[in-house]
């Protein structure tokens, strides 16, 4: 679909969603991993699915009393940004809302969106909160559900500022709305008694006294949102990935991971399609987990972002010849160093240069990982059955963004989202050492 046509989709209704419970949760401190998102676009995930048989509007009705419920678990969803006199920025659990819109595409199909070779334009428009900054969440809803009728399937999509939540706090919020609603559908009124509770503690060395000094009005994306783009799902088998490994380790002992395997190759494919001078230095970025590297560990299901970005770095040259065994030693490496005495390093140098975190490919020559295939993207179910397909809207995407999703048939599957220029992106789908991987 060209951007000049006129979009399918109506919107048929919009209203504010409230928590069915008064919050009792005071303020929450932003932390040094959540204050560098302020600058970032709101998070914008959601999966698809075939439909349920229950009428439109009773559904609808469902969704919305499960919101509800869900909220009083997730307190921090329905509230608000605020920024005191100091400048330390909070999260005030007011319970203000979130927005729940209900929206009709009924001229298009489950092929339409999972079908074309490319992600289409129309999979942007599933996702409330287009291009909305992260910082916004003072004076807009932290939070939007969106929910989409399809001609043969249903779509719901959730955008969240990404300066309260990261992936595992997105999916766990995610996955205890689909456990609520598939509860009230199956009239279990065991609605207290929830999977995952969050944690909502802030008392780790992530909470720090800096401030960061916001420019009036807030701050801006540090990449371009209009850039011309390609972006495509490559699936990769429990098999391939299997094969890929056993040829990065083959004969020696050293353990480089099936998703390190995997990083490497997609390095390497971007590396060579971009046609870089040899001396120019490339960054692949990984975004990773906190909870588990710092000691004393944090609660996995604590709420927040608990994430830093390495980067590893080697000229474009020695990526493309030096072969794929020794991209991914470097990558290995950075993850393997990257222990509690990191963590606090990376944590002491931004307090001394407090800034927002600067996304996009800004030389050239980087990529950034995020996501991770080992979040529970299909463990949820409304009550009518998994997801087909998981899918993200247009946020924080630039050249060089990939986000890995687990595959459909879990067994350790991937799917890697992958977001190039037009240009590169041609480049890989003609590369026989990415390619012959790919399952189709």
């Amino acid at each position: 679909m060209s951007s000049s046509e006129s979009s399918p989709l109506i919107v048929v209704s919009k209203i504010m969603v409230f928590p069915d419970q008064k919050s009792s949760l005071g303020d929450l401190k932003l932390s040094v991993s959540d204050l560098p998102m302020l600058s970032c676009h709101y998070i914008q995930k959601g999966c698809l699915f075939t439909p349920p048989s229950i009428p439109i509007n009773s559904l609808v009705s469902l969704l919305k009393q499960s919101l509800s419920k869900t909220l009083s678990f997730f307190p921090p969803l329905a509230g608000r940004l605020y920024t005191d006199e100091q400048g330390y920025v909070y999260i005030t659990c007011n319970d203000a809302g979130v927005d729940f819109l209900h929206a009709k595409c009924d001229s298009r199909f489950i092929r339409d969106v999972v079908g074309p070779v490319h992600v289409p334009e129309l999979v942007k428009e599933f996702f409330s909160f287009d291009k909305t900054v992260s910082y916004q969440g003072h004076y807009k809803p932290i939070m939007a559900v969106q929910f989409t009728e399809l001609a043969d399937g249903v779509f719901i999509g959730c955008s969240v500022s990404h300066a309260v939540t990261d992936g595992t706090s997105f999916w766990n919020f995610f996955n205890t709305f689909a456990e609520i609603c598939r509860k009230i559908n199956n009239h279990n009124d065991d609605i207290e008694n929830i999977a995952r509770r969050p944690d909502f503690s802030r008392d780790s060395i992530l909470i720090s006294s800096v401030i960061l000094k916001v420019p009036d009005g807030g701050p801006k994306v540090t990449f371009d949102e209009n850039e011309p783009l390609r972006e495509r799902i490559f699936s990769f088998s429990r098999e391939a990935i299997l094969e890929l490994k056993a040829k990065v380790n083959g004969g020696f002992n050293a353990e480089i991971s099936l998703f390190q395997s995997l990083s490497a190759l997609l390095w390497r494919a971007v590396t060579r399609a971009r046609k870089l001078p040899a001396s120019k230095t490339t960054t692949f970025r990984m975004a990773v987990n906190c909870r588990h590297r710092l000691n004393p560990k944090m609660d996995p299901l604590y709420f927040g972002n608990a994430i830093q970005s390495i980067p590893t770095y080697a000229s474009a040259g020695d990526v493309t010849s030096r072969g794929i065994r020794w991209c991914a030693e470097q990558l290995n490496e950075s993850v393997k160093a990257h222990d509690d005495e990191t963590v606090r390093r990376f944590i002491h140098v931004w307090e001394k240069d407090p800034r927002c975190f600067p996304l996009g490919n800004l030389d050239g020559a980087s990529m950034t990982m995020g996501s991770s295939p080992r979040f529970p993207m299909y463990d949820n179910d409304f009550g009518w059955g998994r997801p087909l397909a998981v899918r993200s809207g247009r946020a924080n995407k630039s050249d060089g963004k990939i986000s890995a999703f687990p595959g459909r048939e879990g067994n350790g599957s991937v799917d890697l989202e992958v977001v190039l220029a037009p240009e590169t992106m041609a480049g890989i789908e003609s590369d026989h050492e990415f390619m012959q991987y790919v399952t189709f």
